[in-house]
């Protein structure tokens, strides 16, 4: 009988917990590693063993505690369960020599500088983009390219310590602000447009699942200036469908990724044009993996866990077969701390968020309009009866 595979899973925030029962169901041994401000959350039972760390940003403190951990214990795998834990992870895998991502291709799916400049060398379309760094080519940026431009930090997840900056002055004085840290930032175009947002699957360097979704509103003013959150699976009849697909795929495969999962966002510009905005290599935060499920039948997390189970046995992977239906996100924070969902009590409502001071429903269907059209009443009533709006923090959604 062959002896069980090993996971670690690396994680700053509670993420994960269908991933880690999809892998003990598939006879795997689950290691947590998760930084102490996490230690209790309700983790599953699942667990073989968990450990937790004061900072997992210290990686020279994380690799001489995994290494510990390795004298004992024989790792066949590693997972990051959240954007911040993805270097981390490469860093760890190439320091143990298990097989995954390494440190240059996680470079592409977390530093938005090395993502940029790598989608340009594969010639995806983008905003125009400086890094902030030599001040001749900020300013050769700023009167070259037409304000407003995003300030964005290179290694940070979602909208967190995002910019908008509407002058070269203004641009400046962020730039003065950031004082010997705006190397670790890049200045952007600002595209206006629609924020379109696809969840993949990869296996052996090919793209196998792929669901397309549109933001009511771009998650960047959300962030900023509060509101309802809201994500809708497009139609079979929308315009840009196909496009961000082939898009998303070209991007995906051009940015190295073999195996895994993977969020990435675009932007349909007014100019009618695609743009590319980021990528992750991760499962999509928000609840969006719940829409997800609700329009497909795939749990991202629970393939995730069984790809990376067949590729380590030597096994096919496949997909299972998807459903086509429709489905759309509503998310928000909650002036009260256990908000009353179940007023929400269409049949469509297949998913309600259970969480202090947030609310949040996922509705599916068969008919795309009867969605929008649920989703166009139940934004209405949250924002008139349990929304609440409060200032961006530096954490990530």
């Amino acid at each position: 009988m062959k002896k069980p595979l090993t996971f670690l899973l690396l994680a700053h925030y509670f993420k994960g917990p269908r991933l880690m029962d999809e892998l003990h169901r598939l006879g795997c041994k689950v290691v947590l590693l998760a930084e102490e401000s996490v230690r209790h959350k309700p983790w599953p039972d699942v667990l073989d063993e968990r450990f937790f760390m004061p900072d997992l940003a210290n990686v020279t403190a994380v690799t001489r505690a995994v290494s510990y951990l390795a004298r004992s214990r024989s790792f066949d795998g590693l997972i990051a369960l959240d954007d911040y834990s993805v270097q981390l992870a490469a860093t760890l895998r190439e320091h143990l020599r298990i097989s995954g991502m390494g440190e240059t291709t996680a470079r592409y799916f977390r530093d938005k500088l090395a993502m940029r400049m790598q989608a340009r060398e594969v010639g995806i379309n983008e905003p125009e983009f400086v890094h902030v760094l030599n001040h001749h080519q900020i300013h050769e940026f700023t009167r070259r390219v037409d304000p407003p431009w995003v300030l964005k930090p290179r290694s940070e997840a979602g909208s967190v310590k995002i910019k908008k900056c509407h002058s070269e002055l203004e641009v400046w004085q962020a730039v003065s602000d950031l004082g010997d840290d705006h190397s670790y930032y890049l200045l952007e175009q600002y595209v206006p447009g629609q924020v379109l947002h696809v969840d993949s699957i990869v296996y052996g360097g090919r793209m196998l699942f792929a669901q397309p979704h549109r933001y009511w509103r771009p998650p960047f003013d959300v962030w900023n200036k509060g509101g309802v959150f809201l994500s809708q699976s497009m139609s079979e009849q929308d315009p840009v469908l196909q496009e961000v697909r082939e898009m998303n795929e070209r991007v995906v495969l051009g940015l190295g990724l073999e195996r895994g999962v993977t969020h990435s966002e675009f932007i349909h510009g007014h100019d009618g044009r695609l743009y590319f905005l980021e990528m992750a290599a991760r499962v999509c935060g928000a609840h969006l993996d719940i829409e997800v499920e609700a329009a497909t039948g795939v749990d991202l997390w629970r393939e995730w866990a069984r790809l990376e189970t067949a590729y380590l046995r030597g096994e096919p992977y496949r997909v299972p077969a998807q459903r086509k239906d429709h489905a759309g996100l509503l998310l928000c924070l909650s002036r009260q701390q256990a908000p009353d969902l179940s007023v929400f009590s269409a049949g469509e409502v297949v998913w309600r968020l259970s969480e202090d001071y947030h609310a949040g429903l996922v509705l599916a269907s068969d008919c795309h309009e009867d969605v929008t059209r649920l989703m166009q009443n139940y934004q209405e009533r949250l924002s008139q009866e349990v929304l609440a709006v409060a200032p961006p923090t530096d954490k990530p959604m």
